[in-house]
């Protein structure tokens, strides 16, 4: 059993009818289905971060932006129960809003549920890990990103959580994989550094050219975290980043190995800027992945 009063002390609930602008949901979509499922039945568990502090300035919440998409689209998995927690409270500080995600993921998967974190910048990533640190859980980590966040000169939190990630001591990280990184954007010194631990690498080309030898690589994870500037600029009008990357379609393939994922404890979805979002296409597209996430679940299940 959760204990839900606990967790309340971290998590602002969602107030659905201002999501929907008090328009109702029909019984087959995702918004009814998410708000009639209890913590404790629930496979799936979503939860909201609006902590940005950590890399870019002046984004606008994004959490309730995803899921006013979401709430919309169809719920095709009768036997993947899902719920949403909430919005977890931005803290004084970055390190107690980590804390706080952290507290909300351990008490989660220590109760067998998959994790979707949507919003917030992608060094919340290092509240993901924490949660199986805390725990001292040996895990396999896979991020997927047109980055690679290891600058050690950077004062900038969500340009070098990953130095902290995988080489702090204690250290629960026994195998990372970097998905879709972009090599232009990468120097070669790093990708060097990270051979020399190890650690897989797989540029964008690569991934586009046979996404499904991805299957493995992320079926094997326990923590998958995906930055949205992964997706090229015409799939994802928010990341201003590139012109080029994933595609909707590849994205969605991802995330729906993650869902068959036995191992994956918890997904997250970071640097959404609802401020640049083209039509909310972006918002959208984060919806569908999450979709795609439930599909997985499902088809994890009846593989079983």
């Amino acid at each position: 059993m959760l204990d839900i009063n606990h967790l309340s002390d971290f998590v602002a609930p969602v107030n659905k009818y201002i999501i929907n602008e008090d328009q109702g949901y029909e019984k087959n979509q995702l918004g009814y289905v998410l708000n009639e499922t209890s913590l404790d039945e629930a496979d799936v568990v979503l939860v909201g971060c609006d902590e940005y502090r950590g890399g870019a300035q002046g984004i606008k919440p994004a959490a309730d932006t995803i899921r006013k998409k979401l709430y919309h689209l169809y719920y095709w998995h009768k036997e993947v129960r899902i719920a949403d927690m909430g919005n977890v409270k931005t803290g004084a500080s970055l390190t107690d809003s980590y804390v706080a995600m952290q507290v909300v993921c351990k008490e989660l998967t220590n109760a067998g549920k998959k994790v979707i974190i949507i919003g917030g910048s992608h060094d919340n990533t290092l509240a993901q890990y924490g949660a199986f640190s805390d725990r001292k859980k040996i895990i396999e980590a896979s991020v997927i990103d047109a980055l690679i966040d290891l600058k050690p000169d950077s004062i900038v939190p969500n340009e070098k959580f990953l130095l902290e990630m995988l080489t702090a001591a204690p250290n629960y990280v026994k195998h990372y994989n970097h998905l879709a990184f972009q090599s232009y954007f990468v120097n070669p010194d790093l990708l060097e550094t990270i051979d020399k631990l190890r650690f897989d690498c797989f540029r964008v080309g690569k991934v586009k050219e046979n996404i499904e030898s991805m299957e493995p690589v992320i079926r094997n994870s326990n923590l998958l975290s995906f930055d949205i500037n992964t997706l090229s600029n015409a799939c994802s009008p928010a990341n201003s980043l590139s012109p080029n990357g994933l595609n909707g379609e590849e994205a969605c393939k991802l995330m729906q190995y993650a869902g068959m994922s036995a191992s994956i404890e918890t997904v997250g979805i970071y640097e959404y800027d609802p401020a640049k979002d083209y039509n909310e296409l972006t918002a959208m597209q984060i919806a569908q992945m999450i979709w795609y996430i439930i599909d997985g679940v499902h088809r994890g299940k009846k593989e079983a």
